[in-house]
């Protein structure tokens, strides 16, 4: 490593030159974490906080070794196809991209190919990245005669006590707050992965651009296992295994981000949908429905159209009056509440809904069941006294828990998002609120992470991410203190005092919507959806035409048993059946003919391979209890 990385010589006052006074500057170095924040050892070195070197194998690493990636391949593009803008390239979670405004047009695959070569190319010449802090008046005349339009719109949006800083390696430079690593040597493992189209600031009604999207990481093991979870994850699509499985479709002709159910599909999401009533039921929560569209003054008190406007439906008139299509449930279920009075003996009010609602999304964000404009939400609200929120917020997450656990998502990442810089309410009010939550989480031993700032205006959250069998991070379930709906709406109820409080309210989701869950259910289990969830749980198959009536009877008592089976009896050969049943991902294969003794067994087959031989008796116990979900389960 150290000769491949020799230690680069620092200016004094630098981070880089700090760490070598300390003995601390290892040749493998790329970065310096300085109160919690990534700074590149060409920065300058301010204040006593402590200096943390991050290598090129750290964790840490990646955010840097990423934007470097995208730096240089920024200059690729523009060396390959001169008079192309650039405009911003950052790190994500799983790589990076640039954006690029060319005449040309969106980048083909040939292209990507070309891109990478020149990648290559100019990480083997071996530059050093600069860093320089300018004034404005400079900063603006050097993209002014660099023709870089949308870099001189960034410099405009820069607070004017912010300082600008520019980045160079070789002749090539961009406005850019950093880190990077010292050198492209550190840049060995990188590939382009696709392109896409996206406004220039995210805005439609801007240019729209040029996307690449491309990865990197410190060593080409890394990589290779990267790109293997990718390749997996195009194999699990849950587009693509909706459309094998006959699960799901959406019509251009009906709307995009408008879900048609097949039967199958539909089939498994009313198995979901059951057991979710059940398990509200069994958790003391009641049961309740709304309508799809109210009058416009509804979501004026609840603050909807002032702050999600941009995200309903045009209004639609009955009578001379506007009535929007609902973008969430909350407003009908605060019309339950008042529609009586209600005591402290009454609290808690636990009540959920499978509410669809409908959200205008624009065309380019829409993707599969995870991105959609009509969706089910899994919502539910609390309503309580103060006194009862700690409890109560100690249930939900038991509650959350068992519930996502019952679907296979057990490993869980849990934030905390606290009071933000603008926000409405007593102070004493946040305080509690906050509290509260740490303590639900604290009484179930929960670990977590706090985002500082980071709660709604109107109170504090906790988010619940769930990570999936190729450990990507979904957002599912919210648990979130609200007291300006409650405010709004007028809410009360009578004290032990005979007098009225203001109530306390919690916005619930687990699954979120129900389309997003089904999308990333899809994806977790490949297709092969647990036993208790699969449209088909067992196939009878027979081996020869003489073995049909024993077929039947079995098929008959999986029935008599709530089991969902269907039968192959056509006279196929058996190895084709089973290679059909498995294309259908059915969990269990009943096999009538082979080792048949006396019609009183079959030959049991299950995703795993062969089980044996089962006498009836025992292969009804045994698919009964592997039909429960692990919640119900012995």
């Amino acid at each position: 490593m150290g000769a491949k990385h020799p230690i680069e010589q620092y200016e004094a006052g630098t981070i880089g030159a700090a760490l070598a006074e300390s003995g601390k500057l290892k040749p493998d170095t790329v970065a310096a974490r300085v109160d919690g924040r990534l700074c590149d050892l060409h920065s300058s070195r301010t204040g006593e906080a402590p200096l943390i070197p991050v290598k090129l194998n750290d964790e840490d690493a990646l955010e840097v070794i990423r934007h470097s990636t995208a730096h240089v391949m920024a200059d690729a593009v523009q060396r390959l196809y001169p008079g192309t803008k650039v405009t911003i390239g950052p790190s994500i979670e799983t790589g990076f991209y640039y954006d690029f405004d060319r005449p040309e047009g969106p980048f083909t695959d040939q292209e990507l190919e070309a891109i990478e070569a020149k990648m290559t190319e100019i990480i083997g010449e071996g530059h050093r990245f600069q860093r320089d802090v300018v004034t404005r008046a400079e900063a603006e005349r050097v993209f002014n005669e660099l023709g870089e339009s949308y870099k001189l719109e960034l410099i405009e949006a820069i607070d004017e006590d912010e300082p600008i800083t520019l980045y160079r390696h070789g002749e090539w430079l961009d406005l850019c707050a950093g880190p990077h690593v010292p050198h492209t040597r550190f840049l060995k493992s990188i590939k382009l992965l696709s392109t896409a189209g996206a406004y220039w600031r995210g805005d439609e009604r801007n240019k729209m651009l040029s996307r690449i999207y491309g990865t990197a990481f410190s060593n080409d093991k890394a990589l290779r296992k990267h790109l293997a979870l990718i390749e997996e994850a195009k194999r699990r699509d849950h587009r693509k295994l909706g459309k094998e499985l006959d699960l799901f479709s959406i019509d251009d002709e009906i709307g995009g981000g408008l879900v048609l159910w097949h039967p199958r599909g539909a089939r498994v999401r009313t198995i979901i949908e059951d057991h979710w009533r059940r398990a509200h039921y069994e958790n003391g929560y009641e049961l309740v429905m709304s309508p799809h569209i109210g009058r416009s003054r509804l979501w004026e008190t609840s603050g909807h159209l002032e702050n999600y406007g941009d995200s309903m439906y045009a209004p639609m008139e009955i009578e001379g009056n506007p009535y929007y299509i609902k973008p969430m449930n909350c407003p009908f279920h605060i019309g339950i509440y008042r529609n009586k009075l209600r005591s402290y003996r009454d609290l808690p009010l636990r009540w959920g809904e499978l509410g669809t609602v409908y959200r205008h999304e624009r065309s380019g964000q829409l993707h599969g069941l995870l991105r959609v404009r009509g969706f089910t939400q899994d919502d539910a609200h609390l309503y309580m006294r103060p006194s009862q929120l700690a409890d109560e917020i100690s249930r939900l997450i038991r509650f959350t828990f068992s519930l996502l656990g019952d679907f296979g998502f057990n490993e869980l990442e849990v934030r905390l998002s606290t009071q933000p810089e603008k926000s409405i309410g007593e102070q004493a009010i946040w305080d509690q609120s906050e509290g509260a939550l740490k303590e639900g989480l604290e009484r179930e031993n929960i670990p977590y992470e706090v985002d500082e700032g980071e709660g709604t205006f109107y109170g504090p959250k906790i988010d619940i991410k769930i990570r999936d069998a190729l450990k990507r991070l979904w957002q599912c379930s919210t648990i979130q203190c609200d007291f300006n709906l409650p405010e709004r709406f007028d809410l009360s109820y009578v004290g032990e005092d005979s007098k009225r409080h203001r109530p306390v309210m919690l916005h619930r989701t687990i699954l979120g919507s129900m389309e997003r869950f089904f999308g990333v259910l899809i994806e977790h289990h490949g297709g092969a959806f647990p036993m208790w969830l699969a449209p088909e749980q067992v196939t009878v198959l027979t081996v020869t035409d003489h073995h049909r009536d024993h077929a039947q009877k079995v098929e008959g008592l999986l029935r008599e048993q709530g089991i969902r089976v269907v039968s192959d009896l056509r006279n196929e050969k058996l190895g084709a059946k089973i290679r059909e049943a498995r294309l259908s991902r059915v969990p269990m294969m009943a096999i009538i003919g082979d080792r048949e003794l006396a019609d009183q067994g079959v030959a049991l087959r299950t995703r795993k391979g062969d089980q044996g031989f089962l006498a009836l008796d025992a292969f009804l116990e045994r698919v009964t209890e592997e039909s429960k979900p692990p919640s119900a389960k012995k």
